[in-house]
């Protein structure tokens, strides 16, 4: 593909989430020339979407009780064994000031009655720590805060141009990429520091509460770059995703548990409570254990019902739900459903990407000049299950992280000519793809399915021949399943949001470890190694490379 346009920059950023346009804001201020590429406009990116809110224990604003220690615990127990515990810490110990510079750029969050932050509780954790904005739209403010912040800096955004290849030096470094502009001209952004903050791969499902440009783009550009991804099976499915019918497919409206953490229930077509003598938390239990527990409840089929159950909220009153929860509320309405008057029909969906391309704390991979910040990164904060709403504090604190050591970097205004892009790869046929992971590879993964999944992904398909970002996506879906597949089938026990149906136990003898893998020889994923949990920054940054 022979590019059309150049531009170059200091650091191009791909995707324009909390993550990259953190990381931009913070690469201006240390007077780095930036691009932001993004294959949505500037105000939608993944982190629109997210409801519940930040979790943070503010010094002298937390709950009775709370700190950053106690956060870290809540965080450890819900990883299930895999967080990497300096990398909780550090995370968790920069949130504070991240929002604070949040604030800065124009973020408002809810308050309470005595005037300081209002905070929320959500699944796994043991205090009220969530702050929130717009009761449940806190997303959707972080993202107008640092969009509008981006635009008053005048940091260009390239909008509408999908991220076809991360293009590498003669010497293996990241030296720029190739973009594809909406009327599909191909052209090269050079930097010599490319950062990947393109979110998840919620649309490798048929229902998802992730936008359509989660397509896991970054992970497989990462990987066809050659760089190393970790815990990539660990795939979390939100509990509660409004349930519209069994024929529903693509975006599905969040129903966020901090209503939950206000009191409502889960409950079957009977009204008998799901999460009762389940675990000790009840509803308020992990996502991992929550979801779980909602596909045992739907396979018995109480009340003849085997497909969704209830969220039950009339208990906070029609004047609460209005104001704390006007999100859901809405989407509650527009369905059909009063939630005031009668409980919301939900079902776990895809949700968020524990793993991903293997970084340290600064947001480093293992090919020089490539670094990743976000969803789509594994720091070792997540583990094998994802804490509510550490994901909007993990983006904020490691995109500055990354960008500080990125400006911190010699400076190379003339990069050596990049490797010319290779020809779109080839791709399964998406709804199939969707299918099969569905079917194989959400809540409950077996090794025949999982086989049988990794086959028909397997199977002759038809390579594109001409450049097109349906056919990018459809490559990049490809190799992200088949990466999560690959990585499911080798790990042989039940640990956080990965259950095995014929492994139904969790084996800390054998498997308290991380999965690395990277693209083979062939061009498949395959898993090379693994990382022990409890490793330091600097022996993350080694095993990368």
């Amino acid at each position: 593909m022979t590019p059309e346009w150049e531009a170059g920059a200091d650091l191009v950023v791909v995707g324009s989430g909390a993550a990259g346009l953190a990381a931009a804001l913070r690469a201006r201020e240390a007077g780095l020339r930036i691009i932001v590429v993004t294959k949505s406009s500037l105000s939608d990116g993944n982190t629109r979407w997210a409801q519940g809110g930040i979790a943070v224990a503010l010094p002298g604003g937390q709950s009775p009780g709370d700190s950053p220690e106690r956060h870290a615990a809540d965080t450890v127990t819900a990883g299930a064994g895999l967080c990497v515990p300096n990398a909780v810490a550090a995370i968790l110990a920069d949130g504070p000031a991240a929002v604070a510079r949040l604030r800065r750029r124009g973020a408002v969050f809810d308050a309470a009655d005595d005037g300081t932050l209002a905070r929320g509780r959500e699944g796994g954790h043991s205090a009220f720590r969530v702050l929130h904005a717009g009761g449940d739209a806190t997303g959707a403010e972080v993202e107008r805060a640092l969009a509008d912040a981006v635009r008053r800096e005048r940091i260009p955004v390239l909008e509408q141009h999908l991220t076809a290849e991360v293009l590498l030096t003669a010497a293996g470094a990241a030296g720029g990429l190739l973009a594809l502009a909406g009327t599909g001209r191909p052209g090269l952004v050079r930097a010599p520091a490319v950062l990947l903050a393109t979110g998840g791969l919620g649309q490798l499902y048929q229902v998802t509460s992730n936008p359509a440009v989660a397509t896991g783009d970054g992970l497989a550009l990462a990987l066809a770059a050659g760089a190393a991804a970790a815990d990539v099976e660990f795939v979390q499915f939100h509990p509660t995703v409004l349930y519209s019918g069994s024929a529903s497919r693509g975006t599905a409206p969040l129903v966020t548990e901090a209503l939950r953490g206000e009191g409502a229930i889960l409950v079957d077509a009977t009204g008998a409570r799901i999460m009762a003598g389940v675990h000790p938390l009840a509803d308020l239990a992990p996502r991992d254990v929550v979801a779980a527990a909602i596909t045992r409840r739907m396979a018995q089929a109480p009340g003849g019902v085997d497909d969704h159950v209830f969220l039950d909220a009339t208990g906070l009153g029609p004047a609460e739900l209005r104001r704390r929860f006007p999100s859901v509320y809405a989407a509650c309405l527009a369905a059909g459903i009063d939630p005031t008057r009668q409980p919301i029909p939900v079902a776990p969906a895809a949700h968020y990407h524990c793993g991903g391309v293997l970084t340290d704390l600064h947001g480093r991979t293992s090919v020089p000049g490539l670094y990743a910040a976000g969803e789509v990164a594994r720091t070792g904060l997540h583990g094998a299950n994802r804490l509510a709403s550490n994901s909007l504090l993990e983006a904020l604190v490691m995109g500055e992280r990354a960008a500080s050591v990125i400006a911190a970097r010699p400076s190379r205004r003339r990069l050596p000519e990049p490797r010319p892009a290779s020809a779109p790869p080839a791709a399964a046929d998406p709804d199939e793809l969707r299918r099969l992971m569905t079917r194989h590879a959400a809540i409950g993964r077996g090794r025949a399915g999982l086989a049988d999944a990794l086959a028909g992904l397997s199977r002759p398909v038809q390579r594109s021949t001409a450049a097109s970002r349906a056919g990018y996506e459809a490559a990049f879906l490809t190799l992200a399943a088949r990466a999560v597949l690959a990585a499911a089938a080798e790990r042989t026990e039940s640990r956080g949001c990965h259950v095995r149906t014929d492994y139904p136990d969790r084996d800390d003898e054998r498997w308290r470890r991380s999965l690395v893998m990277r693209l083979g020889a062939s061009g498949i994923p395959e898993v090379t190694g693994a990382l022990p949990a409890r490793l330091t920054d600097a022996a993350l940054a080694r095993a990368g490379r």
